[in-house]
C-alpha cells in the first residue's frame, strides 16, 4: 500500500520503505550534513550515512527536510492527560507513563505510536499521595506491611515495565523506610526498577536509603551539597520536569537543583510530567530550553537527554524538522514529519 496523508497530519501504518533526506544528527555525536535515513517497510531502520552513499529503495516515500533525527523520548508522562495522536504529532515517539490504572497502563503499553513503557499504580501508604487528589480512581495503589508488599510488587511486576514508589508528604502518608525498602527489593527481584516522586531533602534521603534506581522528578527543596554528591555516587538518575515546577512556582529551586546535579556528574533526563497546567502533548520547548541554558547543559546536551540514538536494524523512532532544533528549539512545534516502526505522521506540503 503506499501511503497519502488525508488530513494535515494523520498518522497512519504505512507498507513501504520511507526515507527521510537532510542534515541527519544520530544521537551519538555524529553529525552528518546531506545525509539519509532508510526506514523499511517493516518500520526498522536499515542504512544511516550520506545520501549520496545509501541507495533509495524502489517505490519509497522520500521526506526532504532541514534536519532529521530521533524524536523526543519523555520519561515522565500521565497518558490518561493527553492524546497519543498528539504526542507523536509534536515530535515524540516514546514516552514513559508514570502513574495509570492497571487497565489503562495496560492498554497503553501495547500502543503502536509512542512507544509506551508503564508503571502502573503510584505505590503509596493508604490514604497516601495521590489517591485522595488526582489519582482518587485507580491510579494509586497501598502498601501495608512487608509480606503484602512483596506480594503485591511480584504481582504488579509481570505487568509493568517499572514500579513507581510515592514518598510524597504533602499528599497524606508515606511508606516508612521499611516498606519502601521491601518494595526495591520485591521489584529487584522479579527483575524491575524502580522509580520514585521525592520533591523534599527527608523523602529523598528515605528514596536513597531504600534503594530506588531513579528519582522522577527533580526535588524542588534545595538540596545539600552533601545529598546531591550522594545521589551521584549512588548512580540514582533524575527526570527533569522543571517546567511544571516553573508554572507551578517552585521552578527556581528545581532548576538549582538540576545543575547542581549535572555538574556532580548525574545523568538528568527529560521529562515533562504531561498532565499538569501548562504542558501540552508533545515536545515541551520550554523543558529542552530550560535543560540547555539555566541547568547548563547546552542545546546540544538538552538533545541528548531526550532522545535515544538512531541505530541501524532498530526500530524506527524518526523525525523531520524544518531546522536544527539546537539552533532553535521551537522548530519542534510543528515536525514536518515523524515515524515510528511502521506508523508515520507527515504534514501535507511535506514530500
Amino acid at each position: 500500500m503506499r501511503w497519502r496523508p488525508r488530513r494535515p497530519a494523520e498518522l497512519v501504518e504505512i507498507e513501504t520503505a520511507v526515507v527521510f533526506d537532510g542534515d541527519v544528527w544520530v544521537g551519538d555525536g555524529t553529525q552528518i550534513d546531506a545525509g539519509r535515513v532508510v526506514v523499511d517497510s517493516a518500520g526498522v531502520v536499515t542504512a544511516i550515512g550520506r545520501a549520496d552513499d545509501v541507495d533509495m529503495p524502489r517505490d519509497a516515500i522520500r521526506i526532504a527536510a532541514g534536519w532529521i533525527g530521533p524524536g523526543l523520548y519523555d520519561a515522565h508522562v500521565h497518558l490518561a492527560f493527553g492524546r497519543p495522536e498528539d504526542i507523536v504529532a509534536g515530535g515524540v515517539v516514546e514516552v514513559r507513563d508514570l502513574g495509570a490504572p492497571p487497565a489503562d497502563a495496560a492498554r497503553w503499553r501495547r500502543l503502536a505510536a509512542p512507544r509506551v513503557s508503564v508503571a502502573g499504580p503510584l505505590l503509596t501508604a493508604p490514604g497516601g499521595y495521590p489517591s485522595t487528589s488526582w489519582g482518587s480512581r485507580g491510579f494509586a495503589a497501598f502498601v501495608d506491611d512487608v509480606e503484602q508488599t512483596a506480594r503485591l510488587v511480584g504481582g504488579l511486576a509481570g505487568e509493568v515495565d517499572v514500579v513507581k514508589l510515592a514518598l510524597e508528604p504533602a499528599g497524606g502518608p508515606v511508606p516508612s523506610l521499611e516498606l519502601a525498602r521491601a518494595v526495591v527489593e520485591a521489584a529487584h527481584v522479579a527483575g524491575r526498577t524502580v522509580v520514585c516522586h521525592a520533591l523534599t531533602v527527608d523523602m529523598v534521603e528515605r528514596a536513597l536509603d531504600a534503594g530506588v534506581d531513579e528519582l522522577v522528578h527533580t526535588p524542588t527543596e534545595p538540596l545539600p551539597a552533601e545529598l546531591v554528591a550522594r545521589i551521584a555516587t549512588s548512580g540514582v538518575g533524575v527526570v527533569s520536569t522543571l517546567h511544571t515546577f516553573e508554572k507551578s512556582g517552585s521552578g527556581a529551586n528545581a532548576v538549582a537543583n538540576a545543575a547542581a546535579l549535572v555538574e556532580a556528574g548525574v545523568a538528568v533526563r527529560y521529562g515533562t510530567d504531561l498532565g499538569n497546567a501548562g504542558v501540552v502533548a508533545g515536545a515541551d520547548v520550554r523543558e529542552l530550553e530550560l535543560l540547555a541554558t539555566e541547568v547548563g547543559m547546552g542545546s546540544d546536551g538538552a538533545l541528548r537527554a531526550a532522545t535515544r540514538p538512531l541505530k541501524v536494524g532498530k526500530s524506527a523512532g524518526v523525525v523531520a524538522l524544518d531546522r536544527d532544533p539546537r539552533s532553535d528549539v521551537r522548530a519542534w512545534r510543528r515536525p514536518a514529519s515523524v515515524q515510528v516502526g511502521r506508523m508515520h505522521l507527515q504534514r501535507q506540503g511535506s514530500r
